[in-house]
């Protein structure tokens, strides 16, 4: 190497490209990128992150030394050569640092062949890029990679004085390490107008190769992965280049969407295109009376997340397949609930390109078959060893409990039954706990679990505070899926949602997908069946938070209802084929709602309902969140009253104009 270090970019061969699932190489100002495969260098132990090859008199004062600045704030470690000696050869200090580094950096200039130690250091890289698996990068800078593969113009005169004296093998050494470089993609500078804005790109592209090339641990704690691994990979035989689809099946709470996590996180890196599908039902319900805006909403979500290019909109239904025809994808549907979803997202196999991958999670078996899906997992329950692992993973941390608590460990465990969802949420309710804490709770365990998950969500969410139980109410029923400013920003005003969050995560009552909040379907279930039974207090005000036309025609008929007061609504008309019968009576004690969450049809339901729905938002001045898509009329009746508004989604309606005449909005952001 030729003295400070350098930067840059791109890469090798069609394959490591993969490596990141999320971060793709998709460059405005410079040829595509693709990179080396990361498979053998993503286990090794590197010493440096960085190993630039330069010829210092061509960049050290100006690209060079910009782009070294740009690799410090990054976090970049570079290896730097100030202290070996150079002679005539490159020593074994150097070719130990090289291959000690996880990425090597070919800064290619009009005189990088006039030296010989160059020359050296880059037969050494593309050596170590062969045999070990090393991601080779490479700049051209004010140079033009033919002249560099067939060593012809300036940079080949150089290459053929530096030739002279030197033996034939070792002159093709070089001649051969040239042409190879030469092929690997890069940027090229003549193509950018402003080299700080190359150097930015280049110093971003490379910690993001850096921190997606970092093996994931997330799932090295969970009890018996390694089998259900194992089991999937000969499901999936990634071996094979034919596209596969492979369902897991079982159960709720059984760990299907962990497992296919699991898969996910360990094999994205091999798939140019990757992407895990949630919130599937959210978009296309069983009851659909509009299936093709559906089916049109889970592929505009699925495309989104593939080309990792936010609202990605289509206009037909033969957008999808033909996007994804020629692509190898790794895609995870999480919760499939019935065939028009999985009609929707991958009809058939030849939708997408050879070697991809389909995984299904769902707890319908009939639906896998249904669509022909014959590779099939059945996750079975933990043995009693492995339950009792589970167990102590979430109520000690580790897989075998603290001293003493052995006896009283297994006890509690035996009474939770054998599912993973509830041994995990039992084990996180009593973390913490001292002996005589966990003794005294034993009795009531004794009395109230009888081995079904009810009954340990009930004990969990008993054992909350009251404000910790409100944000779990409110989470069940207004805001799963949600991000967690946004709640923030809605519930601010009566709770300590920070805090709580995180309560309810180490409860494991809630998880995060990123931003945004995730509950498991079946506290989904408890926590809206509590909430029809029960009112949720603040001070000495009382709030009912409906969810669904049942309570709505139950609750708000009984006439014991005239004092509460009713704080949110969630009503999914999508999901309900017979029309909504909601009395006057009741519609006249609805008032002060603030949190309104409506998912309209355009057809089936009369032009009263539309009327009678609008009544919610007519008796309610302090709204502050107002989500209704398919809203029928072109404008919001003009005594709404959006002051209070901190969010307000009309998707798919059929509005003009929100409202009449100028409005205060203090609050919208």
């Amino acid at each position: 190497m030729d003295s400070s270090f350098f930067l840059v970019v791109v890469a090798a061969a069609i394959g490591f490209f993969i490596l990141f699932r999320k971060f793709r190489f998709q460059e405005s100002n410079s040829s595509s990128l693709s990179l080396p495969s990361p498979a053998t260098s993503v286990s090794r132990n590197w010493k440096h992150d960085v190993f630039p090859s330069f010829h210092g008199a061509d960049v050290r004062r100006t690209f060079l030394s910009h782009i070294k600045e740009s690799f410090r704030r990054k976090g970049i470690d570079t290896f730097i050569d100030n202290n070996i000696e150079r002679s005539k050869s490159i020593g074994p200090e150097l070719k130990k640092a090289i291959k000690g580094s996880k990425i090597a950096i070919v800064l290619l200039s009009r005189k990088y062949a006039s030296s010989s130690w160059c020359l050296d250091e880059l037969a050494e890289i593309m050596k170590c890029r062969e045999m070990v698996g090393q991601i080779v990068m490479t700049i051209f800078y004010e140079v033009d990679p033919t002249d560099i593969k067939k060593q012809t113009g300036e940079f080949g005169k150089a290459f053929t004085k530096t030739c002279r004296g030197k033996t034939k093998e070792h002159v093709e050494r070089w001649r051969k390490a040239l042409e190879d470089v030469a092929t690997i993609a890069g940027y090229h500078s003549h193509k950018w107008c402003d080299e700080a804005d190359m150097i930015e790109k280049i110093s971003t592209d490379v910690s993001n190769i850096l921190n997606s090339s970092i093996p994931s641990r997330d799932f090295d704690d969970f009890v018996g992965m390694a089998a259900h691994m194992e089991m999937m990979e000969k499901y999936l035989r990634l071996d094979l280049d034919e596209v596969r689809m492979v369902g897991i099946w079982g159960p709720p709470g059984i760990g299907k969407t962990t497992i296919a996590a699991c898969m996910f996180d360990r094999f994205s890196s091999r798939f140019p295109f990757a992407a895990i599908i949630t919130d599937i039902r959210e978009c296309y319900p069983r009851l659909c009376l509009n299936e093709r805006n559906a089916q049109l909403k889970l592929q505009e979500q699925m495309l989104s997340q593939i080309f990792n290019q936010k609202d990605i909109k289509i206009s037909h239904l033969g957008v999808a397949q033909e996007r994804l025809k020629d692509k190898k994808v790794l895609l995870v549907f999480d919760e499939v609930g019935h065939l028009g979803q999985l009609d929707a997202l991958a009809n058939e196999t030849r939708w997408f390109g050879p070697g991809s991958r389909i995984i299904i999670t769902t707890e319908d078996l009939g639906v896998l078959k249904a669509h022909g899906i014959n590779h099939v997992y059945k996750v079975g329950y933990p043995s009693n060893d492995e339950a009792f692992q589970i167990f102590c993973m979430n109520a000690f941390g580790q897989k075998q409990p603290h001293e003493g608590f052995d006896e009283i460990a297994r006890e509690v465990m035996a009474l939770a039954g054998e599912l993973p969802l509830g041994l995990k949420v039992l084990g996180s309710a009593l973390r913490g706990k001292s002996k005589p804490e966990w003794e005294r709770t034993l009795p009531r365990l004794r009395t109230s679990l009888d081995g079904k998950i009810g009954s340990i969500i009930q004990f969990s969410f008993d054992a909350l505070c009251e404000e910790d139980k409100y944000l779990f109410l409110y989470i069940a029923c207004l805001f799963n899926y949600e991000s967690t400013t946004k709640v923030k920003e809605l519930l601010g005003k009566f709770l300590d949602v920070r805090q709580g969050l995180h309560v309810l995560a180490q409860k494991s009552l809630i998880s995060f997908d990123g931003e945004r909040i995730h509950m498991h379907t079946l506290l989904e279930q408890f926590g809206r069946e509590t909430s029809r039974k029960q009112f949720v207090h603040h001070g000495y005000r009382k709030h009912q938070l409906l969810v669904g036309e049942r309570d709505i025609c139950e609750v708000l008929d009984d006439d014991t209802t005239d004092n509460r007061r009713f704080i949110g609504i969630n009503l999914d008309l999508y999901k309900n084929e017979e029309e909504l019968n909601i009395s006057e009576k009741a519609l006249e004690r609805i008032h002060d709602f603030q949190f309104v969450k409506i998912n309209d049809v355009f057809t089936h339901q009369p032009e009263r309902v539309q009327l009678v729905l609008e009544d919610l938002i007519y008796h309610s001045p302090k709204i502050r969140s107002l989500k209704w898509h398919r809203y029928q009329n072109i404008c919001l009746p003009s005594t709404f009253n959006p002051e209070f508004l901190v969010e307000l989604d009309m998707s798919f309606s059929k509005l003009r104009k929100l409202w009449e005449g100028t409005k205060q909005l203090r609050n919208l952001n």
